[in-house]
């Protein structure tokens, strides 16, 4: 008798659809493998032939922490470029690229966390570098351009699953586990829901990480929009994935719950699936989740639901069958890319016609930047390296560029008069692994080097002061002073990184000397017998000897060439990076000193800004300014062929760029409409407008055309490069609502265009924008609405370039009073406040309203309509305090007061006096710690 082999299970038959698959698979796991399955890294079930599978890999622009890999410009950086095909591009090599690691590293994962698609809505924001642009719109853009790159093109499988992060109004990382983002339902609606949304109805996202803080008073990872926005946007599962440790945060820091079991369950039941806490340990999660279920907190079918969201994922990329995509990994075509890339991000800010460079010219490059290239937390490894220095070398000639860094070289004496020396770290110094992968252990300092000692010569150090009294020392071989965890100092850092920071110090004076404070421990340094260490003993008082000041450098290059170009920036693991924001806009006060320099040695100056962020800068001395974020691989090839002109420039702001600190609001100041925030808003003057980028060439517009046709204004106009070489030109069209019933932006992006043209070349543009573009929150109804009326379309280069404008006039229907005798008011949706903060009603839903510190609160309601008449208000109210109600800025006509203690949530409703009829405006002041939750009108 013939032996036939066993039937094939159905979740392993390619034949039938994934939904059948997938209950399939589900059913045969029992409770206690399903449980297993929620933790980041969840263990195979052999019995069933199911392997491993973890959750996360970071791929924000280039697969990170995985060793090598082609290193892309960071994101803000491709925001720059306002190139939404260039994204997708670059999403596909970076999905081949993990495919082809994973093909020889099973830890890579193809779950990868990224795009970064919060709103860059504070320019001191931390991880401003992560995001796109502060546009809603054009961040929604970038991010489904770079998602349907790493979904890949197969109709069927997925070559990555990328995560969108983080989920909601997360821009601040002081305090970023425990602070509230305080939104309004206009800025939920219009603002910071509307970059997740586009992206995710463009159908290749495969979740969300909730973000660390909390969100009108409720932490991101218990968020009810998680059911009520996100899944209803598409009919695909969707996973949610935790931020790492922020389940425990639930506890621990924001204590929200008593238990991890209950915090863990309320999680889950939110829409949570993917638990990343502890590390690859996965038994506290598992524990958590299993006491829950034990105690009624969460039923098998919550648990399913979050399998079943995980199973799809590893359906989709085709785990179960066999698919085979083995990827490509830094090819001739990722390395053109990168290039392309950083060419595209880089963006001419001012430019009094000395650029593009003419031939022969003799450039110095001098600043703290100009022969780095610079990783962020997400970079991989380097490939290849290309420093602005070495762009110019290869792109002018080595002989025609001279070279300054402009540090400050430096010898430290101890008390007993001997000097710091930094011992050879020999041949064989190369850091394991230093080909490139972002290792925190490996710059966290090595130990199998010599300590720093001291002799009676030492050894002169290069000092850079990075801003906040924040310093690196380096040794003449290039290597940083890091301390290892022995806590001895050594030379032993090719570059500043890591989770914590150990090559940084701060100089503290002392008597009259300095003591040298270690930041990533916190202690000084001490010079002890078997050499330098940290330790919290007293430390040693160096005198600093300044054996040359950078600037005196940089002076002695400038003054010999025909142009100097000053290439500053940030180091983005130091001043301004994820745990730690930025603290003011300006330069820090090193690179000010060599630029000052600069230009008093030559005025043919150039500055180049490299950097995660913008900065407050005073170009008008200046030749030219120009931006990039670091450019990754490729930085400075690209950057030496936009000076020399074989490339014009056409990268644009995907961030406005401010005067001063003092344009900027509070970094916790979520609300852009109340606070004129971003250039949708803002009503002063920025250094630099939202959309400004340069050119080699010119263009010009016209014929601006449009016509409401359907559901859509077809808007067209046409662009003509006026100019004599080829270039690049980033359209944009705007709209404005001419007579709003309430404020709306002064101007928003609609759409854009980023076309190449030849000298003389006219391009027709043509945008189908949809009505639903103009439309509002209404927040008397709940509802988007578009008012009727003329609404103003301008097209041209930036927000504040207006080249042309037409009116055209939309019907649509007035906003309708509030019908406050049937509805009442919920508290929440006011029209303008002062003084308060969204708070959450119950720890599951809605939003509540509360005086913000000691101050009184004060929330408006316009049009409320009481129709014939009523006699009682009512407001339902949590804790102790006062609410005063008055109509259209008269007297108070009713106070309500509560002195009974109930907790946050324990809500109460008192009812007095009062008399209205017809439709008034409503003014609602709080007084103490209460809440608010809703006003009723009766009688």
């Amino acid at each position: 008798m013939t032996a036939h082999p066993p039937p094939v299970p159905p979740f392993r038959d390619p034949r039938l659809p994934f939904a059948k698959r997938v209950d399939d698979l589900l059913a045969r796991l029992t409770l206690t493998e399903k449980i297993g399955l929620l933790h980041q890294f969840a263990p195979a079930v052999e019995r069933l032939g199911v392997a491993a599978f973890r959750t996360g890999q970071e791929a924000l622009h280039g697969v990170a922490w995985m060793g090598p890999a082609t290193v892309f410009p960071q994101a803000v950086g491709l925001g720059a470029t306002w190139n939404p095909d260039l994204l997708r591009r670059i999403g596909e090599a970076v999905s081949r690229e993990a495919r082809a690691m994973r093909a020889k590293d099973d830890r890579v994962g193809l779950n990868v966390w990224s795009p970064t698609v919060n709103l860059l809505r504070h320019p001191l924001w931390g991880r401003n570098e992560e995001g796109y642009s502060e546009d809603p719109g054009l961040t929604s853009a970038l991010a489904a351009a770079y998602t349907r790159g790493l979904r890949g093109d197969h109709p069927v499988y997925w070559r990555t699953a990328p995560v969108l992060k983080h989920w909601l109004a997360h821009n601040n990382e002081t305090h970023r586990d425990t602070t509230s983002s305080s939104v309004r339902p206009r800025v939920l609606h219009e603002y910071d829901l509307r970059a997740f949304r586009g992206a995710v109805e463009a159908g290749a996202v495969a979740g969300v990480m909730p973000a660390y803080n909390l969100v009108n008073g409720r932490p991101n990872h218990v968020s009810p929009y998680l059911r009520e926005q996100l899944r209803t946007w598409t009919d695909q599962e969707l996973l949610v994935c935790s931020d790492a440790g922020a389940p425990s945060n639930l506890v621990d820091s924001e204590h929200y719950f008593d238990t991890h079991e209950e915090a863990t369950a309320a999680a889950l039941r939110a829409g949570v699936d993917s638990f990343t806490d502890h590390g690859t340990d996965s038994s506290k999660i598992v524990e958590r989740v299993r006491k829950a279920y034990e105690r009624g907190l969460l039923t098998e079918a919550d648990i399913d639901a979050a399998v079943r969201r995980q199973l799809w994922v590893r359906f989709r990329l085709g785990e179960f069958d066999d698919h085979d995509d083995p990827g490509v990994f830094d090819t001739p075509e990722h390395r053109a890319l990168a290039q392309e890339a950083a060419e595209q991000a880089v963006v001419l800010l001012r430019n009094d016609g000395i650029l593009p460079l003419i031939p022969g010219t003799r450039v110095a490059v001098v600043g703290l930047l100009a022969d780095e290239c610079k990783l962020d937390w997400y970079s991989g490894g380097l490939l290849h390296r290309s420093t602005p220095l070495e762009g110019l070398y290869e792109r002018f000639g080595a002989e025609r560029v001279t070279f300054a860094e402009g540090v400050d070289r430096v010898r430290l004496r101890t008390s007993t008069g001997a000097f710091l020396y930094v011992p050879d770290g020999g041949a064989d110094d190369e850091a394991p692994g230093a080909e490139g992968a972002l290792d925190p252990a490996l710059l966290a300092g090595r130990t199998d080097l010599p300590p720093l000692g001291t002799d009676p010569v030492g050894t002169e150090l290069a000092l850079v002061d990075w801003g906040e009294g924040v310093l690196t020392l380096r040794a003449p071989d290039g290597r940083y002073l890091s301390v290892a965890e022995d806590g001895y100092v050594r030379a032993s850092a090719d570059q500043p990184g890591g989770w914590v920071v150990q090559e940084t110090f701060r100089l503290e004076p002392h008597g009259a000397g300095h003591l040298l404070r270690h930041i990533g421990t916190g202690h000084h340094v001490c010079v002890a017998a078997d050499g330098l260490r940290v330790a919290e003993e007293d430390g040693e008082v160096f005198e600093l000897v300044l054996v040359e000041r950078g600037e005196d450098a940089v002076a002695r290059a400038a003054a010999g060439a025909d142009v100097v170009l000053v290439v500053a920036g940030n180091d983005p693991h130091i001043n301004g990076r994820e745990t730690e924001d930025r603290t003011t806009l300006r330069l820090p006060t090193h690179q000010e000193r060599l630029l000052h320099a600069a230009r008093a040695a030559n005025p043919r100056t150039i500055l180049a800004l490299v950097s995660a962020y913008p900065y407050a800068i005073e170009p008008g001395a200046l030749s030219a300014v120009l931006w990039t974020a670091h450019g990754g691989q490729a930085a400075g090839t690209a950057l030496a062929r936009v000076l020399a002109g074989d490339v014009s420039p056409a990268g644009r702001l995907p961030q406005t760029w401010y005067a001063s600190d003092a344009d900027l609001p509070d970094l916790l100041d979520y609300d852009v409409i109340g606070g004129r925030q971003t250039y949708l808003y803002f009503e002063g003057t920025p250094l630099y407008p939202f959309g400004h980028g340069l050119s080699y060439t010119s263009f010009a517009y016209d014929d601006l055309t449009a016509q409401v046709t359907g559901e859509t204004v077809r808007v067209t106009f046409s662009v003509t490069n006026t100019g004599r070489m080829t270039a690049d030109e980033v359209a944009q069209l705007y709209a404005r609502a001419v007579d709003p019933s309430v404020p709306r932006p002064r101007r928003e992006l609609l759409d854009h265009r980023r076309v190449t043209l030849a000298p003389g070349e006219r391009a027709e543009l043509v945008f189908e924008v949809p009505l639903s573009a103009f439309a509002f929150w209404d927040v008397a109804h709940g509802r988007w609405h578009r008012e009727p009326g003329p609404y103003d379309l301008m097209a041209g280069g930036s927000s504040e370039d207006v080249r042309l404008r037409t009116t055209v006039l939309l019907d649509g229907a007035p906003v309708p009073p509030r019908a406050v005798r049937e509805r009442g008011l919920d508290a929440a949706d006011f029209d303008e406040q002062s003084g308060t903060a969204l708070v959450d009603r119950t720890r599951t839903a809605g939003d509540a309203v509360s005086p913000a510190g000691d101050r009184a609160g004060e929330l408006l309601y316009r049009a409320c309509d009481f129709g014939s008449g009523v006699t009682e208000v009512s407001v339902t109210v949590a804790g102790e305090g006062t609410v005063e109600v008055s109509l259209d800025g008269g007297p108070v006509l009713a106070t309500l007061a509560t002195d009974a203690p109930s907790g946050p949530y324990g809500y109460t409703e008192l009812t007095t006096d009062f008399t209205a009829d017809g439709v008034h405006d409503v003014r609602i002041r709080l007084r103490g710690p209460l809440r608010l939750a809703h006003v009723g009108f009766s009688g």
